[in-house]
């Protein structure tokens, strides 16, 4: 072999190396991927980064304007149950009004809580601006964005391709909460210290900050086309535009169609799935209301108090750990390609939920940091496994509105543990949360694993059995 084929060989190996790693990456399928896609992978990012800036300052900027620990924790708990009744009714008939149009009003109205955080200290106004705008005490999903934009990629999505966009979905939401936290922190301390600004006013500097998102997410949803809607939707509005109507359509008798009579969303759930969906509601539960006691806005306002960290260096910690957890999130695709989503789910989320029990116990801040960066490690590995289980268990025709049903659960049993944590840290007992949080994911983990990975490694043996038949067939 000649030093030129030598060359090209090795040239070769190092593309078909490099096309393994995108692929393996999910970077391909991206790249792949429709325009409407990845306009609602964008919509995710900018929506997680005004999330992380306000997530990083809410706690410390109502202690600031006079409201006490128990107060603060009740107002995120009364915001998280608001959000539950928007949620629900906004999911359950997303497929109805459009997705589209939902996603629009509810980035008009993120918009509009924003200006309101901004400009008005009233306890009951900035409660109620933050349930219908959809501020975040715990720099996660809590509205109906997220239901709705993961059955709309589902939706556009093959089903051995969804892995990889929700990998990279919730991928660029984690990096929004990072870069959101790293800004909103160096911008308070820049105009505290540098400029002189008091730092109410500060705060509402970064409360504009998330109004102007809100516009910059409008405009994303408006760009996106029709594809994203329900067939039935489709359909709906090929017939209003005449593009499918007959041409004697006006002469057509009235009994061609029969009106199909409306059922409740419960009533038209298979009773093969009710089995799927109560443990679903009770493990999911669990999960979140751990995830409550223990809120992204509770961990920043803990470090804050117990080792007086401004929020600059907040900002820089939670950058860190947030972008550590999105890094994680590529393996944790090619990790459930190989053994499941379910055991994906359970053997990244484990150690990360032991880590949280114990990120309070040492009272050194270097120690309690290294706890802090452990569990971001695998933290978030389990989130695009989850939808892409969720995606491939629930049927297609029900999937928006049994996801927004999961999502009113977990945020309902969300919305319990911010006011307990709020008691605990009135009371001197701000690190007992985390511990409690911690063991109820540790809970969760084990539920799942035993409710639901022997089934999926069922199917996965199925699958592959019909493959290989398939192929027999062929040959």
């Amino acid at each position: 072999m000649t030093e030129h084929d030598q060359s090209l060989s090795r040239s070769g190996r190092i593309m078909t190396a490099l096309s393994h790693t995108l692929e393996e990456l999910g970077l391909v399928t991206m790249y792949h991927s429709t325009r409407d896609v990845k306009f609602l992978c964008a919509q995710r990012f900018v929506r997680l980064f005004a999330y992380g800036g306000s997530t990083l300052i809410l706690a410390s900027y109502l202690s600031a304007i006079g409201i006490a620990d128990d107060k603060i924790g009740l107002f995120m708990t009364l915001t998280l149950v608001g959000d539950v009744v928007i949620s629900f009714f906004l999911t359950l008939f997303a497929d109805a009004m459009g997705r589209k149009a939902v996603l629009a009003l509810g980035s008009a109205l993120m918009a509009g809580s924003g200006v309101v955080f901004a400009m008005s200290g009233n306890y009951w106004v900035l409660l109620a601006a933050a349930v219908f705008g959809v501020i975040s005490p715990s720099g996660n999903e809590i509205g109906p964005f997220r239901a709705v934009e993961e059955s709309t990629l589902a939706h556009l999505t093959p089903h051995e391709k969804l892995p990889d966009v929700f990998a990279w979905y919730s991928l660029v939401g984690t990096a929004g909460t990072a870069l959101g936290q790293l800004i909103c922190g160096w911008t308070i301390s820049s105009l505290q210290n540098l400029h002189g600004w008091a730092f109410i006013p500060s705060c509402r500097i970064i409360f504009f900050v998330y109004a102007g998102v809100g516009i910059v997410k409008l405009i994303l949803t408006l760009a996106l086309t029709h594809k994203v809607e329900t067939a039935k939707k489709q359909k709906a509005r090929e017939q209003q535009n005449g593009e499918t109507r007959p041409l004697l359509a006006d002469s057509a008798p009235a009994e061609q169609e029969a009106v199909p009579k409306k059922r409740s969303l419960f009533a038209s759930i298979e009773k093969d799935l009710w089995s799927l969906v109560i443990r679903l509601f009770i493990l999911f539960g669990i999960d979140s209301f751990a995830s409550g006691l223990a809120s992204l806005s509770w961990m920043t306002y803990f470090f804050h108090r117990k080792f007086s960290l401004p929020e600059g260096e907040l900002g820089t910690i939670f950058f860190v750990t947030s972008s550590i957890a999105a890094a994680s999130m590529l393996v944790a695709s090619s990790i459930a390609k190989r053994i499941g989503n379910v055991k994906t789910m359970v053997f990244t989320h484990l150690p990360s939920a032991i880590c949280l029990a114990l990120i309070s116990v040492p009272n050194s801040l270097p120690l309690a940091l290294t706890f802090l960066v452990l569990r971001a490690c695998s933290q978030n590995m389990d989130v695009a496994p989850r939808s892409a289980f969720l995606a491939a268990a629930l049927p297609s025709d029900k999937r928006t509105a049994i996801m927004g049903a999961v999502n009113v659960v977990k945020t309902t049993s969300q919305s319990l543990g911010p006011l307990l944590t709020g008691i605990l840290a009135r009371n001197n007992m701000f690190g007992v949360s985390f511990i409690i949080a911690g063991c109820l994911k540790v809970t969760y983990d084990l539920g799942m694993l035993v409710s639901f990975a022997g089934k999926e490694a069922e199917k996965r043996k199925q699958v592959a059995r019909e493959a290989n038949g398939d192929e027999e067939e062929t040959r």
